[in-house]
């Protein structure tokens, strides 16, 4: 029996042209809650038409901060766990069962869907293979896929991570962090490595300097869970 009491929450910043697809096929699957952060464009208003149910954050905080701010809004709607994807169609959304019939087999508190690099422009290539290894070496574990934004966490694991200061891209690498450092379980499902017309809103001189700071972080703060036993 596929889990019902969840819900799909998507980040949102200027995603006019795409959020109708991506609201339009989440809908068939489980309640979809829009997280509009600060767009000047119409991506609330198409998105609502489409289904949503739209939360509005203002001014532009983030995707950190809008996860956030769905996760919240998902446990006071009392879902028992939530699917995060990107509203600029990188992701497969019919691809979500994959997550939902692990999340009834195993029951892990995040899972991550990983994309196969071989497939993705060399650019992103490089950025995510070098990613890969260094979250990798700081874990102390192979990380199959640190930056996929395409998941499922549980109820404990978004009550969890409301607490994390992060509030860009990084977040979704602190979540993995707070998951395992927890003793909370992960999981992984293969997924599409999908790219088209989408922008990235990632400023890289900037996150390059803040997921390093992650990483080293993170390896400080394994290092000394494996001391203390």
């Amino acid at each position: 029996m596929i889990p019902k009491n969840g819900c799909i929450i998507i980040p949102a910043f200027n995603e006019e042209k795409h959020i109708s697809n991506v609201v339009n096929l989440s809908t068939q699957f489980l309640p979809t809650l829009v997280v509009d952060d600060g767009s000047i464009d119409t991506t609330a208003i198409i998105a609502e038409k489409n289904g949503a149910r739209v939360f509005i954050q203002n001014p532009n905080q983030g995707k950190g901060a809008a996860l956030q701010r769905g996760f919240k809004e998902a446990l006071q709607l009392n879902y028992d766990f939530s699917i995060t994807i990107d509203a600029d169609g990188q992701h497969d959304v019919l691809e979500i069962h994959k997550f939902l019939i692990l999340y009834e087999k195993e029951s892990p508190d995040l899972i991550i869907g990983f994309r196969d690099f071989s497939l993705m422009p060399f650019s992103r290539k490089l950025a995510n293979f070098i990613g890969k290894w260094a979250f990798s070496w700081a874990m102390g574990m192979p990380i199959l896929d640190n930056q996929s934004g395409y998941r499922l966490l549980s109820k404990r694991l978004m009550e969890n991570v409301l607490q994390s200061d992060e509030v860009g891209f990084e977040f979704e690498v602190e979540v993995i962090v707070n998951c395992l450092k927890s003793g909370f379980t992960i999981g992984w499902v293969p997924i599409k490595t999908i790219y088209g017309d989408e922008k990235s809103h990632i400023r890289p001189l900037n996150h390059i300097k803040n997921f390093f700071r992650v990483v080293l972080q993170t390896r400080k703060r394994m290092r000394e869970k494996k001391s203390n036993g």
